[in-house]
C-alpha cells in the first residue's frame, strides 16, 4: 500500500460515508421498516440494506480487485473472511436499535484493511453532524480537528463504556452482569450509549476513558480500532492479550495502565468466531 493509495481510499471512503450518511438521515425521520435477525434484540432496517448496498457497490465500481465484509452481506450467507487484499469492512448501520427507535446515537462505520491491519477508518452519525476519521500514522480527527485520548489513567477517575443488554444467553448475560457491576464499583461512572464504534471513538476524543464489550462483531470495531490508536489509546482483546478483529471482543482505553486495571477485573467469555 502506497501513500497515494491511502489517500485514495481515505477520500473515496469519506465521500461514500457522506452519502451513506444522507441515507441514514432521511431514514431516521421516516417510519422505519423492521426485520428481526437472530432474537428480538437483533435488528435490521430496509436503511441497514440500503447503506451497505450503496457503500458496496459503488466501491466495487472504483476498486474492482477489492474484498468486503459487510454486516447485512454477511448475515445473508456471505463468508466472512479477512485476507492480505485490501478489504472494506462496513457496518451501514452502528446502533441499529437506536435508529429503531430514533435516538441519535448511530453512525455508518466504514474500514480498509490491508495485510490485515487498518489503514484508513470513518465513522459518521450524520444526525449529530459526527465524523471521525483516521488514517494510519496520519493521526485521528472530528469534524477535522485533531483527537486526543483523556490524559486520567486511574479507573476510579474515569467514564466506561459497555453495553449490557446481551443475546438471550443465561451463561453470557451472567459473564456480562458480573462484569459490569464490578467495573461500576470501580470507575467513576458507566455509560451505555448503543454503538460500539461511537462508544470508541469517545475514548479517542476523550470523552470517555474506557470501553469494552463481548459479543461485537469485526464490523463494529474495524474502523473505531483505528481511530483510538490513531489518538493515542490503546486496543486490545480483554484478556489483554493483542486485539483480534475476529474474536468478538474488545477492550480499548486512553493507555495501558487504564487497560491493565480493566483486565485485572474482566471475566472473559468465548463467543464464536466472525
Amino acid at each position: 500500500m502506497s501513500a497515494e493509495e491511502q489517500q485514495q481510499w481515505f477520500d473515496f471512503a469519506l465521500d461514500i460515508a457522506k452519502r451513506a450518511g444522507l441515507v441514514i438521515k432521511d431514514g431516521f425521520e421516516k417510519t422505519k421498516t423492521i426485520e428481526m435477525k437472530d432474537n428480538p434484540r437483533d435488528l435490521v432496517t430496509d436503511t441497514d440494506k440500503a447503506v451497505e448496498a450503496l457503500v458496496i457497490g459503488e466501491i466495487s465500481k472504483t476498486f474492482p480487485d477489492h474484498k468486503f465484509i459487510g454486516e447485512e452481506s454477511t448475515a445473508a450467507g456471505a463468508k466472512c473472511e479477512l485476507t492480505d487484499s485490501p478489504t472494506w469492512i462496513i457496518d451501514p448501520v452502528d446502533g441499529t436499535m437506536n435508529f429503531v427507535h430514533s435516538f441519535p446515537y448511530t453512525c455508518i462505520s466504514l474500514a480498509v484493511w490491508c495485510e490485515q491491519q487498518p489503514c484508513v477508518a470513518v465513522v459518521h452519525n450524520p444526525i449529530l453532524d459526527l465524523t471521525y476519521t483516521a488514517r494510519k500514522d496520519h493521526g485521528a480527527f472530528l469534524n477535522g480537528k485533531k483527537l486526543s485520548v483523556s490524559l486520567k489513567d486511574d479507573l476510579s477517575q474515569s467514564l466506561v463504556m459497555t453495553e449490557l443488554w446481551c443475546r438471550p444467553d443465561p451463561a453470557k448475560m451472567a459473564v456480562a452482569t458480573a462484569n459490569a457491576m464490578k467495573v461500576i464499583k470501580k470507575c467513576h461512572g458507566p455509560r451505555c450509549m448503543g454503538s460500539a464504534a461511537l462508544n470508541m471513538c469517545h475514548v479517542a476524543q476523550g470523552a470517555a476513558e474506557v470501553y469494552y464489550e463481548i459479543g461485537i462483531h469485526a464490523w463494529d470495531t474495524a474502523a473505531a480500532s483505528l481511530i483510538v490508536r490513531e489518538a493515542g489509546g490503546v486496543v486490545m482483546d480483554m484478556t489483554g492479550g493483542p486485539y483480534d478483529l475476529m474474536n468478538r471482543r474488545v477492550l480499548c482505553a486512553a493507555n495501558l495502565k487504564l487497560a491493565q486495571q480493566m483486565v485485572e477485573l474482566l471475566e472473559v467469555y468465548d463467543e464464536d468466531r466472525d
